[in-house]
């Protein structure tokens, strides 16, 4: 039983680890509004290493349409803004002497088909990742019970229990989904 046990638990956190890279994702997408997310993992050259904007700058939010940078260091100027032009944001930042502001401009109706492409795509593998861990983990009660380690009902009851699970976590990427895609459509 405590080896069924262990077993629930190793495969609830690893499926709850695929929800969570989902939402990682997630916050990468640029929708129509402003969120430091969007630009704090981009790479920037901080004296020869790559580290990421946030480690070199504060990042906030002026309004819903508008990011705003700010280095801690004058010289980290000139790096940010060339990281921004870099990514595949399609951003163009505005710099008034160390303050770099970076309007998000309105999301074209292509752009937000794509996006919600990417999410849709980005979901299924989430999805394919926590089925995944449910295969694993119906193996492992399999041998379990071929080992004789546990009864023929206490794999039925493991079984369900994971599918119970699996089905939990498939339904919380559903419904992060879903809020992207409505966050996406909004104008």
């Amino acid at each position: 039983m405590a080896m069924l046990d262990d077993l629930k638990k190793g495969a609830a956190g690893r499926m709850q680890k695929c929800v969570q890279a989902f939402q990682a994702d997630l916050k990468k997408l640029r929708t129509g509004r402003a969120h430091p997310s969007l630009i704090e993992h981009l790479k920037v050259d901080y004296y020869g290493s790559d580290v990421p904007l946030q480690q070199v700058a504060n990042i906030s939010v002026e309004d819903a349409r508008t990011l705003v940078v700010s280095p801690w260091e004058k010289t980290m100027v000139a790096p940010i803004e060339k990281a921004i032009h870099k990514s595949e944001l399609g951003l163009t930042p505005n710099t008034a002497g160390a303050v770099i502001r970076i309007p998000l401009p309105p999301l074209t109706e292509e752009r937000r088909r794509d996006i919600t492409k990417i999410v849709r795509q980005d979901a299924e593998n989430a999805r394919v990742s926590v089925r995944s861990v449910r295969r694993d983990a119906l193996a492992d009660i399999k041998e379990m019970l071929k080992e004789k380690q546990i009864a023929q009902d206490d794999e039925r009851r493991g079984q369900d229990e994971i599918q119970k699970l699996t089905d939990r976590h498939i339904a919380e990427i559903d419904q992060l989904l879903a809020a992207k895609e409505k966050e996406i459509l909004q104008v």
